[in-house]
């Protein structure tokens, strides 16, 4: 008799060793490292945009389409390679190809020289979240669900707080071009630790291939497109999650913000921005995952009402942030809440993409979801804020940054139509269904 239908039962019952929580660590480390490299060149906006002699579209393009185009797309071939091959040398391959080029990214002399290695690190980058997301779920039960999806992303802002110290303590020393040379040379280090890690075998893939086989890349493709036309809930999440992402894009401008029109010393600032994103990100992150399932649970809210709720609470604060002066009690509260915010959203967000997700195509639909929403959320926003802002300066607007940053955060609160919406098409057994 065929026993390997009981499999996941067994991965249920050995979720809770020691090797499980070091996986967990691991992964979230090298996401620490991922958010680092990624938020780099937000970080040191200061340093690179006038070393180059970037305009505002450039760096937003920089900052958004170069990169994402090339890591949300191929995002959805990784997320294939995730749900059907060895997933550890997946992501070890992809830390040491990104590594690599991060380390190239510091011999740039312009745009173009910047553009090329920064849009390739998003090749390598893209494997790494659908992998390990995919990895964890198969290692834990389906009730840790939020909680390893929120430890996993503690990566976001511990890593991207992290890329800030960086620029405030090294920043002024060696340059940024160095710190780029080191962080790749660490990279590949870690890179080599992954490869140690044994690896586990795909859940679905044991309990269903010995009747359906394995899924083609363009079959996968076409089970996500259909769950897209069928679910009005996995539409209107995206739709209300690509509006949403406009605040994580339109923070990239942030330190150029906080310089020019908020009067900062720019290694002072990366340095506050550093600790304020640790600490209000971890809080958002953590309280996130605690609050979205106890909400579910206490009350029976999809975790979709809940980003809704969180986004209706955080509005006022993020919008009056940007217009009130530095150093008053609004900023800084606005400021600290702009992370809270963060943290809090990213987990719920991607733990309803779990729960909508059939389990043979769950790391392609994640990937599929950060395609749509990194590209059309992040991309053309950072794109159209660098533009508007260098519309603005060309007709002399007093503060261009300031202007542009508010019109985009009021922009990003359309998710709150959709959110809602989404919510209303989810039903209760749906979780049970898809994750059980």
């Amino acid at each position: 008799m065929n026993t390997k239908p009981n499999v996941p039962a067994d991965n249920v019952s050995r979720s809770f060793d020691k090797k499980s929580y070091l996986l967990l660590a691991f992964l979230t480390l090298l996401n620490c490292l991922n958010f680092i490299d990624r938020q780099l060149i937000a970080s040191f906006a200061n340093y690179i945009v006038p070393d180059l002699g970037l305009s505002n579209t450039q760096y937003g393009l920089l900052t958004g389409l170069v990169f994402l185009t090339f890591y949300s797309v191929m995002g959805l071939f990784m997320g294939y390679l995730a749900d059907t091959m060895n997933r550890t040398r997946l992501i070890a391959g992809a830390v040491a190809f990104w590594s690599l080029l991060t380390a190239l990214s510091g011999m740039a002399k312009g745009f173009i020289s910047l553009a090329i290695p920064r849009a390739l690190i998003g090749v390598g980058e893209s494997a790494l979240t659908p992998a390990a997301l995919s990895l964890l779920m198969d290692k834990f039960p389906s009730s840790k669900l939020s909680f390893v999806s929120s430890i996993y992303y503690l990566g976001f802002p511990v890593g991207g707080g992290l890329s800030f110290l960086l620029v405030s303590h090294l920043g002024p020393l060696v340059g940024w071009r160095a710190c780029f040379y080191g962080l790749g040379v660490i990279g590949i280090l870690m890179a080599g630790i992954m490869l140690l890690f044994k690896n586990i075998p795909h859940r679905h893939i044991e309990t269903q291939q010995t009747t359906q086989g394995k899924l083609s890349l363009k079959r996968s493709i076409g089970l996500v497109i259909t769950e897209f036309r069928q679910s009005p809930a996995f539409r209107y999440v995206l739709l209300g999650s690509m509006f949403a992402n406009m605040v994580f894009g339109v923070a990239n401008f942030d330190q150029l913000w906080l310089v020019r029109e908020r009067g900062f010393e720019r290694a002072e600032i990366a340095g506050i921005t550093g600790w304020i994103f640790v600490s209000a990100g971890i809080i958002g992150t953590l309280l996130g995952a605690y609050a979205v399932d106890y909400c579910k649970e206490r009350f029976k809210l999809p975790r979709v009402h809940f980003i809704f709720f969180l986004t209706l609470a955080f509005f006022p604060l993020l919008l009056v942030y940007r217009l009130s002066d530095a150093g008053s009690v609004s900023f800084w509260l606005g400021f600290f809440c702009t992370f809270i915010y963060m943290g809090f959203y990213v987990g719920p967000f991607f733990s309803v993409i779990q729960e909508l997700a059939p389990t043979n195509i769950r790391a392609t639909m994640i990937a599929f979801s950060l395609l749509f929403c990194n590209i059309m959320g992040l991309g053309f926003g950072n794109l159209f804020c660098g533009v508007l802002i260098d519309w603005l300066a060309v007709r002399d607007v007093t503060q261009p940054y300031t202007v542009a940053l508010v019109t985009m955060t009021v922009l990003a609160n359309s998710s709150l139509i959709f959110f809602y919406i989404a919510g209303r098409f989810m039903r209760p057994a749906q979780v049970g269904d898809v994750n059980e």
